[in-house]
Parts: C-alpha cells; structure tokens; sequence
C-alpha cells in the first residue's frame, strides 16, 4: 500500500511539476515576445527615416495577431464603441431610416422605420436631405452622411428637405431617439392553425417578447408553430436558453460551455416553467444560421422538442466574452466552446436539419439587379411617381408595372450576362493567354452567338425571379418592414416545402 501510495504521489508530483513547467514556458515565452515587440518599436522610433504611423502600425499589428486565432476575437478601438453597441443591442442614436447616397448627389430618404423620429416627422421615400445641421450633403461619403445623421438621443438634428410629392424645400428638426431594431421581425399565422415567428437576432429581451408573441398566436387558434432562424447570426446565449425554457420542462440542460478558466465552463439548465410542452414545433435554419441560433435549434432537437428544417447551420460554437481595455478600448474574446445537450459541439460542423430542404438559387442577372442596386433605384423611381399602393395583402406588381421596370433597367448599366456567358467570358480570356484563340476563332465566334442575349430579353425571361424582390421592396416602402415579411412569405418555396414534408412525416 505504502508503495502505491508514494507512486501516486509520484506521479501527481510529475504531473503538477509538468504543468507548472508548461505554464512558465507559456509565460516566459509572451514575455519574450512583448520584449522584442516593444524594442522593434522603440527602435523604429529612434532610427526610421521617415515620421512613424505609429496608430496605423499599432492597429495593424494587433488586428492581425489576433486573426491568427479566429474570426470573433477582435479589438474594439473607443470610437467603435458605437459599433459595438450596435452589433450587441441592435441599438443607435438617430432619426431611423436608411438613406441612399450618390456622392456627387443629395442624401435621399430611401426607407423610413415605422414609428421612428424620420417616419413621425413625415419623411418618406424619396425625399431628398439637402442640409444637415446646415452641411450641404452633395460631396459628402454615404458614412459622413450617416454619421451626421446619427448622435446621442435626445439632440437635436436639424435637415433642410426637398419633399418628394410636392418638389417643397422646407427644414425639418427632427430630435434624435435610441432606435432598436426588433429581433422578432414578425408574427403572425399562416393558416387557420400555423403559427409563424420571424426572429432576426438574440439581444436582451427577445425571449419574453418571443413568449408573447406565442401566448397571442396560440389565442389566434395556433396548433403548430414555425420559429424561423434563417439567416440568424445569433446573440446572447442568455436569451438562447430563455427560449429553450419555455418548450421543455424546467430544470432541462439548455447548453453547456467548456473553457480554459474554471470561470468559462458551465452547464445552462432552463430556470422558469414552460409555457407550451405539447405544440409541435418546426424550427427553420440555413447556412446563415449561428451561435445563439445553433443553441435553441440545436437544444430543441436534442430535447426532442422540434423538427428541425432546411439546410445545415452555419458552425459557429464558440462564446465571446467583452474584456476592457486601457483607453475605454474592449476586446471580444472568445472564452469558450458551447455543447448541446447531448453533447455535440457544433462549431466547424453545424446543426443538421431533421428535413433537409434546399435553398432556392437565384439567376446571375437576378444577383446583379440586386446587388448591383438596380432594383433599389428602381424603386426610388417609382414612389417618386406614386403616391400610395394597395394594402399589402392585396398588392401585385403589374404587368403594366414590370413594362415600365424593363424601361428603367435598360437605361442603367449593369453586368446581365448569364452565369454561362460569365463563364465562357473567363475561358475566352484563358485561351487568349494560351494562344489558342485563333486556332479555335469559329467555334468560339458560334458559341458566342448561341450566348449572347440582350437585356431585355433577359429580363423578360426572368420575370418571375425579379418580381417579388421588386414587390417587397415597395410594399416595405409603403407600409414598412413587416409588410416586405408578408410579401417574402407569399414566396417563400422553402417555407411551403417544410410545411408538406412535417406534416406528411406525421
């Protein structure tokens, strides 16, 4: 006994010693590197030929130090706070709207939030901002612009208006408000028993707005519900396993996190009693689905409690954390891996649907029109022509209306070749750098001319890929975001497919 006794103690002692001898290592060599990192700067300083930019070094050289670790571990100078804030709360100081800037042209009111400082200060689409604060706004970047816009809530901005309907140029003081952007984009039920959530993020308080938003569906007569995640990026786990709480029994594992400090490993069991154990639940989730998103989706699966639909999430399961830094600077550091309940880390891998449905793909010439803010200015151009629109459930772009967007998009220019014109555009350029153009001058010359397809006729072809981005846009202009929801949903292919498949699985 005696001597097994000493060989465990022996081996502890290894061990401790080992680990000790690990951590000196580690540590002797950071200070090793902050030794020579500080000599090369001083010596710089001293010794350059040229004046130092000593800010733009700094920063450079910490941004890529810590890109060597992961895309989330990132250093927040103080005059991003604001960013920061904004990517934490979905909150800024300002009038709320998003605006449309040309450089060399006037800052134009593109969309209004409803009920913001812009929407009940009568600013609508198409206006054009003139001054702010008295700063004339052509030559100005679309960031000065915004930031001119932006300020502390409670101030004052004041902006000389050219309105869109009546040609007026008047000032409008508009006071500055905290304008947050809802995680629950919408609610509402698609048939006489399908309920449907649209839910955009995971900051403060979106689980009880997500709570009453189901106890209201299920007084609507709600049987099922889809909580839609796509396109999530995620948020605080806080809220994430709020949310799990109200479909399981109290006292679930939500989540568990493992970290290097004893102080970053937890285990997340839900704290409050359920709301609803018995509705079906579909959870819908894509490639754009992270973090936070992956917690709920990837619990709810695991506790037996949803059906998980669409495409695998996007893999994202590590946790951040916000460090303070000298000179009110953070850093978001990640502190920790989270697992699911039955033990799965996503990270790198993802959650992967119950029923695996496909995107919808969209032509080249519909992401050009898109992208390329075709569509955007078309828009523009046609509230500046009309005055209202059918209530939403009742408007449809006409035929008589997609005449007059095939007009406009013939005069703006944009990339509409196809994918396959793109295509052999690229393979053209390659036998050119191989010499081979001219031996094969015929059969390129026909191929070409198989190809070729003007805009219009493109256009034409496409029309039933364009027109509900061109539907949502207006009706998101007219009657604001929830209304651009309901047209998406009208569309939404993928939605339709879930639907089906669960209830034929049942």
């Amino acid at each position: 006994m005696h001597k097994i006794y000493r060989l465990i103690f022996t081996v502890s002692l290894v061990l401790t010693t080992a680990g000790a001898v690990s951590a000196q290592s580690r540590d002797f060599k950071l200070g090793q590197w902050t030794e020579i990192h500080n000599s090369i700067v001083k010596e710089l300083s001293r010794s350059y030929v040229d004046t130092l930019p000593t800010d733009k070094m700094m920063r450079a050289g910490v941004n890529a130090m810590l890109e060597q670790l992961d895309p989330y571990t990132v250093y927040i100078p103080e005059e991003e706070n604001e960013d920061l804030q904004m990517m934490l709360s979905k909150t800024y100081g300002g009038i709320g709207a998003i605006i449309h800037k040309v450089k060399e042209e006037n800052v134009i009111i593109n969309e209004p939030y409803s009920g913001s400082p812009a929407h009940k200060n009568g600013l609508q689409c198409g206006d054009e901002i003139l001054e702010i604060d008295g700063v004339p706004t052509k030559g100005l970047e679309t960031k000065e612009s915004s930031d001119r816009m932006k300020g502390k809530p409670g101030t004052t901005v004041v902006f000389k208006v050219k309105k869109v309907r009546s040609g007026d140029t008047l000032d409008v003081p508009i006071v500055r408000e905290r304008i947050h952007f809802p995680d629950i984009e919408y609610a509402g039920m698609l048939d006489d028993t399908t309920g449907y959530i649209l839910q955009s993020g995971f900051t403060e308080g979106v689980a009880q707005q997500l709570k009453d938003k189901v106890i209201s569906l299920k007084g609507k007569g709600m049987k099922r519900l889809v909580l839609d995640l796509r396109g999530n990026g995620g948020g605080l786990m806080s809220e994430a396993v709020n949310i799990i709480s109200l479909f399981v029994p109290k006292g679930s594992l939500a989540v568990s996190s493992k970290g290097k400090t004893a102080g970053s490993s937890h285990e997340y069991y839900t704290q409050t009693e359920p709301i609803d154990l018995d509705t079906p639940i579909i959870v819908m989730i894509d490639g754009g689905s992270a973090s936070a998103s992956e917690i709920v989706s990837g619990g709810l699966q695991d506790l037996k409690r949803a059906t998980i639909v669409g495409k695998t999430s996007y893999g994202k399961g590590l946790v951040q954390s916000i460090r303070p830094l000298p000179y009110n600077g953070q850093m978001k550091v990640t502190t920790a891996k989270y697992y699911t309940p039955s033990g799965r880390c996503v990270q790198g891998v993802g959650v992967k649907p119950d029923v695996e449905i496909d995107v919808p793909s969209y032509s080249r010439l519909v992401y050009s029109l898109v992208l390329g803010g075709v569509i955007d200015q078309y828009v523009l151009h046609f509230a500046r022509n009309h005055d209202s629109i059918a209530e939403v459930d009742e408007y449809h772009f006409s035929d008589e209306d997609f005449e007059d967007f095939i007009s406009f998009a013939k005069t703006q220019d944009f990339d509409y070749r196809s994918s396959a014109k793109a295509t052999f555009d690229k393979m053209k350029e390659e036998l050119e750098e191989d010499g081979l153009t001219e031996v094969m001058s015929d059969e390129l010359a026909a191929l070409e001319k198989a190809l070729e397809m003007d805009k219009e006729r493109f256009i034409r072809l496409k029309k039933d890929e364009i027109v509900p981005f061109i539907e949502e846009e207006i009706v998101t202009r007219y009657w604001f975001q929830e209304a651009g929801v309901k047209i998406r949903l009208r569309y939404d292919r993928q939605l339709a497919q879930a639907l089906e498949q669960v209830s034929t699985a049942k």
